[in-house]
């Protein structure tokens, strides 16, 4: 079995190079290239006759950061898998790395065997959703049956809750653009959340990729 062509974009050289080596002591796994920013990335992708695989994305970056350039890869490199590894854990860069098409997020400070697990998960399954983070925001079933059901039971106005929850609006502009009063979205909000079995959201906007309404 040839070894999993992994690329590292990260513009700290020093994280970098110590992951490329954790990495490379696996022999199931092959780092071949190392971005210091997604522009420097997308530079060597053009230029490489390899492509990796599996891409293991910074979000914060100079020039051109993980959440754009995981955008310009999914847009351009369908088939190129990005796991967004970063020191970033609040909601917001979340839900915009998971919009770009990350297909997993994890944390730099976690275990090596989550990484493998990861890559390996995300390289077979396509995606990742174990770690501690997803882990606690994804609690909602996944049966097919369970979801058309639960999506048949929304109301239409907590579908367009649901659809403007997915972008980068507050809660605040949500009730505006809906024309509803902030303690109504609240409503909204909190109803959502119980029939998604969610507890953010990062949840609704899981539920929403998942399943078309974003």
């Amino acid at each position: 079995m040839n070894p999993i062509q992994i690329a590292i974009v990260d513009d700290h050289k020093i994280f970098s190079t110590a992951l490329e080596n954790m990495i490379s002591a696996n022999k199931l796994f092959h780092v071949n290239i190392i971005g210091n920013n997604g522009e420097d990335f997308i530079t060597k992708l053009q230029e490489t006759k390899v492509p990796p695989q599996i891409v293991l994305m910074d979000i914060r970056m100079p020039i051109k950061d993980g959440i754009e350039t995981t955008q310009y890869l999914t847009e351009n490199h369908p088939d190129l898998k990005v796991i967004a590894l970063t020191m970033e854990d609040n909601e917001d860069c979340i839900i915009r790395m998971l919009k770009a098409g990350a297909k997993g997020y994890l944390l730099k400070d976690m275990q090596p065997d989550i990484l493998f697990d990861a890559i390996e998960t995300v390289y077979k399954k396509g995606v990742f959703y174990t770690d501690n983070i997803t882990q606690n925001l994804l609690k909602i079933k996944s049966e097919e049956k369970f979801a058309n059901e639960l999506i048949a039971s929304l109301k239409n106005t907590e579908k367009e809750f649901i659809k403007l929850a997915c972008s980068e609006m507050t809660y605040k502009e949500i009730a505006e653009k809906m024309f509803l009063s902030p303690k109504t979205i609240d409503g909204y909000r909190d109803s959502v959340f119980s029939k998604l079995d969610v507890k953010s959201r990062v949840g609704i906007v899981l539920f929403a990729i998942k399943n078309g309404l974003s």
